[in-house]
C-alpha cells in the first residue's frame, strides 16, 4: 500500500523534517570573485537556507564568508522586496579589526556600534558580544544577524546563553560561525538549533538524548540515534575541516606541523590537608572540580611560572601567548616576565580589543591572556606561532580555542605549543586528552558525511526514509502470541471484538524515543503530534475490543522544564487529562482514574523541581508530587437498554466476597483510635523498610498531620530519615488510590540483573495483576499495544489468561520473548508441593512433618 493510499504511511512520511529553507537562491556571479570555490559554495548554501551554522576549521575563510552572506541578504532584500534592510555581526574582542579589513578587501563598508541609538540607517553593522549581552543594543532592529565565533557564548553561563539566544527570536535571518562547535558537547549544538529556529531546545533533547531516570540533567545521546543525529545536524549546519570536504583542491590549505609539550611539575603529594571532620588526608589526591582545581593551581602557582620562565628565556626573541585562567596567575606572569602586555576582564574595552589588535600586528613579543578573552575569533598567526598553558584545566572547548589561534591554516611554521601541570593534575590532562580524542572523532564523523552528502539535505532524505516500517517477525506460545511490530499495524490485522481486556502503558508523548524508527509514538514533536498519530491507533483498539469491555491505560503527567518553556520555573503538563479528553472523543467511555502513589523524593532527584533548598529560597517554586495514574475507559455495549457487557466478566460468590466488592465498588476511609508509630519505635528499623512500615502502619489509623511531621523531624534530627527516598509515606484505605505499589517489582529487576538493556519506564506487575484480576477471567485474551518487555502477556499467563502484545523495539521483543519462554516453561514444570496438592495428600502436618 502505497503513502498515498494509507493515511497512516503518509503520516510518518511526513515525520522527515530537515531545516526549512527560507532564504534565497544566489548565482556564483553575485557573489565575489575573490572568495575561494568552497567559500562559494558555503555562502550559497547559507543564504539559500537563511538560517545556518557555518562550522569550518580555522583559517578556511569564516570572515568572508560572514560578511558576504549577511551583504548577500540584504541585497535580495532589496531586489526582491524592495526593503533597505539591516545587517549585524556580533564579534568577540579584538576581531573588529579583522573584518574591518575583509570587508574592505569584498568592497563592503561596514560600521561598528555599541548602543541602538548609534544606528545610522540601512546597511552592514559590527559589535561585540558585551553590547548585546547587556542590552545596549537591539538585535530585534536588525532584519539579518550572525553570531561570530557563538560558542564565546558559553563563557558567559548557560543563564546568559538562553538569554542571549532568546534576543534574536525576531530576526528573520540568522547564522552562526565558529570553527569548534564542540560536537563532543553534543547538547551545545541543540542551542544553536534553537537559536536558528530549526527546532525547539527542549523537543531536541526529547527526540535525540535519553535521560538519566536517577539524575535530570545527565542527557546522553541515544547510540541508536547518533546517525540520524548528525545527519539531522548536517542538514543546519557545514562541518567543513578543509576544501576537498566539498570537492576542491586543497592546495594552500595545509595545516601546520603541531608539536605539544607537556612540563609536569612536582606537588607537594604529602600535603593533602584534613578532611572535614579534622582526620588529617595521607596523600594529596587529584583535583575535582573546580574550586579544587582552583585551589590546586593557587598551590603549584610558584613551580609552573618558574617553569614557564624557562620556556621563555629559551627563546628570549620569540612571539608568545601566554595563556592562564586566574587573575594570580596573571599577576605572577607579569612579576616574571617584566616585558608582557596583558589583557583582562577589567581593562577598557577600546584599550583591551587595541592590545590584541597589536599583538596580532607583531608591535610585540609577549601577550598574556585568559582564553575566555581572547581565546576567540583572534588570528595571531602572521607573527606568532608558539604559546604556553601555564595551567590545566578541564574546559576543552576555551583550551582547543587557545590553540588554534595560531595552528591554523596560512600559519607558516611549526605551531608549538608548551602545557604546563602539576603532577597532582595528571586527571585533569587525561580528561582534556580524551575530549580531545573525542573531538576528533566526531568531527571526522560529520567531514564523513558532507563528503557523502555534500551541502544538499535532499541527498540523504533516502536514508532517513528508510527509518519507517519494520519487518513483522511473530512469537507464539501456548496462550501467548507477540509480534515485533508497528502497534498500529498489529492492531489492523487483529479481527474485530476479539480482546478482552487492554492493559497498555502508553508512551508519555514525546518524553521518550525507544527506537530510531518514525512508527515509534514516542518520536513526535509535541502533545498535538503524539495524538494524531495516536488518532490512528485508537479506533483500532476500539474496533478488537469487546463491547461494554475496558481499556486501561496507564499514563503520568509530564514535567516541563523552566528553561524550555521560558516560564524560569518548572511546571506540569497535565497529560492524564488529555488522554481522557482524546480516548472519549474517539468514543470510549470514560469510568474514572486511580491514583498510584509514587515517591516524591525520587522524583525530584530525576526533575530537580522539588528541591529542599530551592523551597527555602522562594516556596512558590514548588508545586506537588506527580502520581501516576490508570485511566479506566468502557467499550459501549451493543445492548444499551441494560449496562451489560455483550460478554460479561463474572464473578462466583465464592472467589468474590460482599466484603471484597465493597473495597472495589467504595473509596471510603477507615479509621481507628490506634496510635501511629513512635520516633523511638520508627528509628530501630532499618530505614530500607521505613516506606513499607510506615504506610502499613498510618494506614489503619487515624491521620494527623502534625503528628506525621513530628516524626519525621525527630528522625531527621538523628539522621536517620533518608535523603534519596520518602520513608514516611502514609499510606491510605481508598480503593480509588494505589499507594502500596512496589516501584521495583517490575521486568527491569530481571534485565538489569542478567545484563540486558532496561526498559526506559517499565510497568509494574502490581498494576498489571490488578487490572487483570478485576477486569477479566480465566482463559480471556489480555492485549497490550505497547508491549515494551511483555509484562502484560506475561502476567497474564500467570493468572491463568490468554497474553498477547505488539513491541516495535527489536531488542525489547526478543528479552520479552525469553521471559515469555521462561514464565511458559515454569508453568509446565510442576513441583512436589503442586502434585501433593493436586493428590490431597500435602497436608499442614504433612508440611510441618
Amino acid at each position: 500500500m502505497n503513502a498515498h493510499a494509507d493515511p497512516y504511511r503518509a503520516f510518518l512520511e511526513a515525520k522527515i523534517r530537515l531545516a526549512p529553507a527560507i532564504g534565497f537562491e544566489v548565482d556564483d556571479g553575485e557573489i565575489h570573485p575573490l572568495l575561494k570555490p568552497h567559500q562559494r559554495d558555503i555562502v550559497r548554501w547559507a543564504v539559500r537556507g537563511g538560517r545556518r551554522a557555518i562550522f569550518c576549521a580555522f583559517g578556511l575563510g569564516k570572515t568572508f564568508m560572514q560578511l558576504q552572506s549577511v551583504a548577500l541578504v540584504l541585497a535580495k532584500l532589496l531586489a526582491l522586496e524592495g526593503k533597505a534592510g539591516r545587517g549585524l555581526i556580533v564579534l568577540p574582542l579584538g576581531v573588529r579589526q579583522e573584518f574591518r579589513r575583509d570587508a574592505a578587501t569584498l568592497g563592503l563598508h561596514v560600521r561598528f556600534i555599541r548602543r541602538s541609538d548609534e544606528i545610522d540607517g540601512p546597511g552592514l553593522y559590527l559589535t561585540n558580544y558585551e553590547s548585546v549581552r547587556d542590552g545596549k543594543l537591539d538585535p530585534a532592529l536588525f532584519d539579518v544577524a550572525s553570531l561570530d565565533e557563538a560558542s564565546v557564548l558559553r563563557s558567559y553561563g548557560s543563564k546568559t546563553f538562553q538569554t542571549f539566544l532568546a534576543l534574536f527570536a525576531g530576526v528573520r535571518f540568522r547564522f552562526v560561525a565558529t570553527a569548534t562547535p564542540s560536537p563532543n558537547r553534543t547538547k551545545e549544538l541543540i542551542h544553536y538549533a534553537g537559536f536558528l529556529g530549526v527546532m525547539d531546545t527542549g523537543q531536541a533533547l526529547t527526540r535525540f538524548f535519553q535521560r538519566d531516570s536517577e539524575s535530570a540533567g545527565n542527557l546522553t545521546l541515544y547510540p541508536h540515534k547518533e546517525r540520524e543525529f548528525w545527519l539531522w545536524v548536517n542538514s543546519w549546519a557545514c562541518f567543513v575541516q578543509r576544501p576537498s570536504d566539498l570537492g576542491h583542491s586543497d592546495e594552500g590549505y595545509a595545516l601546520p606541523p603541531l608539536k605539544v609539550t607537556w612540563h609536569e611539575v612536582e606537588t607537594n603529594l604529602a600535603d593533602a590537608g584534613e578532611e572535614r571532620d579534622g582526620q588529617g588526608i595521607l596523600f594529596r589526591d587529584g583535583a575535582r572540580g573546580l574550586m579544587q582545581e582552583a585551589k590546586e593551581r593557587r598551590d603549584t602557582l610558584p613551580a609552573r611560572i618558574a617553569r614557564m620562565a624557562q620556556i621563555v628565556a629559551a627563546e628570549p626573541a620569540a612571539h608568545r601567548i601566554i595563556w592562564h585562567d586566574l587573575e594570580d596567575e596573571r599577576r605572577a606572569i607579569e612579576k616574571a616576565l617584566p616585558g608582557v602586555r596583558s589583557v583582562y576582564g577589567t581593562q577598557d574595552l577600546d584599550a583591551r580589543e587595541q592590545t590584541i589588535v597589536d599583538f596580532s600586528d607583531g608591535k610585540f613579543r609577549l601577550l598574556a591572556a585568559k582564553p575566555v578573552i581572547a581565546g576567540s575569533g583572534c588570528n595571531f598567526q602572521r607573527h606568532c606561532h608558539k604559546a604556553v598553558f601555564v595551567g590545566v584545566s578541564h574546559k576543552f572547548n576555551d583550551f582547543i580555542q587557545a590553540i588554534h589561534r595560531i595552528a591554523r591554516f596560512l600559519q607558516a611554521h611549526t605551531v608549538e605549543i608548551d602545557i604546563i601541570h602539576a603532577e597532582s593534575e595528571r586527571e585533569v590532562v587525561r580528561d582534556l586528552m580524551a575530549k580531545w580524542a573525542e573531538h576528533d572523532r566526531l568531527v571526522a564523523t560529520m567531514s564523513d558525511i558532507i563528503r557523502e552528502y555534500g551541502l544538499d539535505p535532499l541527498n540523504f532524505t533516502a536514508e532517513l526514509t528508510r527509518a519507517i516500517g519494520v519487518e513483522r517477525i511473530e512469537a507464539t506460545g501456548e496462550g501467548w502470541q507477540v509480534a515485533n511490530n508497528d502497534c498500529v499495524l498489529e492492531a489492523r490485522g487483529m479481527a474485530d471484538n476479539s480482546v478482552d481486556l487492554i492493559v497498555t502503558s502508553i508512551p508519555f508523548s514525546n518524553h521518550y524515543e525507544y527506537t530510531p524508527s518514525y512508527n515509534d509514538f514516542g518520536h513526535t514533536d509535541n502533545d498535538g503530534h503524539f495524538f494524531a498519530q495516536m488518532d490512528h491507533l485508537t479506533p483500532e483498539l476500539i474496533r478488537i475490543l469487546k463491547p461494554g469491555r475496558l481499556a486501561c491505560i496507564h499514563v503520568k503527567d509530564r514535567i516541563l522544564f523552566g528553561n524550555v518553556t521560558g516560564l524560569g520555573f518548572p511546571t506540569v503538563n497535565p497529560f492524564h487529562a488529555d488522554c481522557i479528553a482524546h480516548y472519549r472523543r474517539h468514543g470510549l467511555a470514560y469510568l474514572g482514574l486511580i491514583y498510584v502513589d509514587t515517591d516524591v523524593v525520587r522524583e525530584n532527584n530525576q526533575t530537580y523541581r522539588l528541591g529542599y533548598t530551592e523551597m527555602r529560597k522562594d516556596g512558590t517554586k514548588m508545586g506537588v508530587g506527580s502520581p501516576e495514574f490508570v485511566l479506566l475507559f468502557r467499550k459501549v455495549q451493543s445492548d444499551r437498554s441494560k449496562g451489560y457487557a455483550d460478554d460479561p466478566v463474572q464473578k462466583r460468590i465464592e472467589d468474590y466476597s460482599l466484603a471484597r466488592w465493597q473495597l472495589d465498588a467504595h473509596a471510603r476511609w477507615r479509621s481507628s483510635g490506634n496510635r501511629l508509630l513512635t520516633p523511638q519505635e520508627l528509628m530501630a528499623i532499618d530505614p530500607k523498610l521505613l516506606p513499607k512500615v510506615f504506610r502499613e502502619a498510618s494506614a489503619g489509623r487515624i491521620y494527623d498531620f502534625e503528628t506525621h511531621l513530628r516524626i519525621g523531624e525527630a528522625l531527621e534530627a538523628r539522621q536517620r530519615l533518608p535523603s534519596i527516598y520518602m520513608a514516611l509515606m502514609p499510606g491510605t484505605n481508598r480503593e480509588d488510590v494505589w499507594c502500596d505499589v512496589n516501584r521495583m517489582l517490575t521486568l527491569n529487576t530481571e534485565q538489569a540483573a542478567k545484563g540486558r538493556e532496561q526498559h526506559v519506564c517499565p510497568l509494574q506487575f502490581d498494576i498489571v495483576d490488578r487490572c487483570i484480576a478485576r477486569w477479566s477471567e480465566p482463559g480471556e485474551l489480555v492485549f497490550d499495544p505497547f508491549g515494551g518487555l511483555f509484562t502484560v502477556p506475561m502476567r497474564a499467563l500467570l493468572a491463568g489468561r490468554r497474553g498477547r502484545a505488539a513491541e516495535l523495539n527489536p531488542g525489547y521483543f526478543l528479552d520479552g520473548v525469553k521471559v515469555l519462554e521462561a514464565t511458559q516453561r515454569k508453568m509446565a514444570t510442576a513441583t512436589l508441593f503442586d502434585l501433593g496438592e493436586a493428590e490431597g495428600w500435602l497436608t499442614a502436618e504433612g508440611a510441618a512433618a
